[in-house]
């Protein structure tokens, strides 16, 4: 009895180690998710978008700057970039690099809590909380994000903090609203029915986008009130520590766990499930990034998704 405590001690200890040694490795084995979206009027051709999210670059991850440069193989149509792109005062460089074959497309963009300030060590058992944030810090470390947003709107992004505007893509034209990032409480839904909603408009709308950093509940209700057909995030990490056969334990907003990551519908089952007539599609994002502090994913490989919108 007293023999076999310790050895189990043990294979505990070394079951950790591994675990702990994998997620190291997962943090940085990149994928591509794609995902078909019946969404489009009927008898119209796919519509191809380059969801990117959540990349926390910092300086010397040319890995991840090349993996994110080759997804300009994939053609999309659209690229729509849901925040938290870089973790580091001096990764302008290396995010440029990462998007510039990407910015030369259509594209549109709002911020996450690290585009505006540089991460901060903290106990990561504060992420099992009801509220993760906790205090903010009295002097945070600000990134250059205004330079970020003059550089993506100079290559013809479409910024959408707390807006609207009309973009038209092959031969579409596309609605869309985004908010600033819910996380940091810089939300404010842009009101319908102003000079920047097209919708009801001569021109008829293909497709109604909303973008969003944080996908707080909040936030998703009012995208679906406002008949948005679809609403892309990120900023969940897909939990980022998930549990084999079970999934996302947290998602660090007041999203529920089931919708940490993939295609699903708001507030009810996807569109095209039983119960799910009332609902929008929304998409979250999983991220091909971690804070530098805690540099690990567990069953969640980090991702960017190839979103293709459908006839429905």
């Amino acid at each position: 009895m007293t023999a076999t405590l310790p050895r189990a001690l043990g294979a505990v200890a070394l079951a950790g180690a591994g675990a702990l040694a994998w997620s190291l490795v997962e943090a940085r084995w990149y994928t591509l998710r794609e995902v078909t979206v019946p969404v489009l009027p009927s008898g119209q051709d796919p519509l191809r978008v380059l969801h990117l999210s959540d990349l926390h670059l910092t300086p010397g991850q040319r890995r991840k700057v090349d993996w994110v440069r080759d997804l300009a193989s994939l053609d999309p149509h659209l690229v729509v970039d849901t925040g938290d792109n870089w973790a580091h005062l001096d990764a302008m460089t290396s995010l440029l690099d990462a998007l510039e074959p990407h910015l030369a497309r259509p594209g549109a963009f709002v911020l996450g809590s690290n585009d505006y300030y540089a991460p901060r060590a903290k106990n990561p058992a504060r992420y099992l909380l009801p509220d993760s944030r906790g205090d903010a810090p009295a002097r945070p470390v600000e990134l250059p994000w205004r330079e970020l947003v003059a550089r993506f709107s100079a290559a013809g992004w479409i910024d959408l903090t707390n807006r609207r505007d009309v973009l038209k893509v092959d031969g579409r034209v596309l609605s869309l609203v985004g908010t600033d990032d819910a996380h940091l409480d810089r939300d404010r839904f842009p009101a319908a029915g102003g000079d920047d909603d097209v919708r009801g408009g001569s021109v008829p709308i293909d497709l109604h986008l909303g973008v969003t950093h944080a996908p707080y509940r909040r936030v998703l209700d009012a995208m679906h009130a406002d008949d948005v057909d679809v609403t892309i995030a990120g900023h969940t990490h897909g939990g980022q520590l998930a549990v084999p056969l079970w999934g996302a334990l947290v998602t660090n907003c007041d999203l529920d766990t089931r919708r940490a990551k993939g295609l699903h519908g708001w507030p009810g089952p996807r569109p095209d499930r039983t119960g799910g007539a009332g609902s929008s599609w929304l998409h979250v994002s999983a991220g091909l990034g971690t804070s530098p502090y805690a540099p690990v994913r567990f069953a969640c490989r980090p991702e960017a998704t190839l979103l293709t919108f459908v006839a429905a």
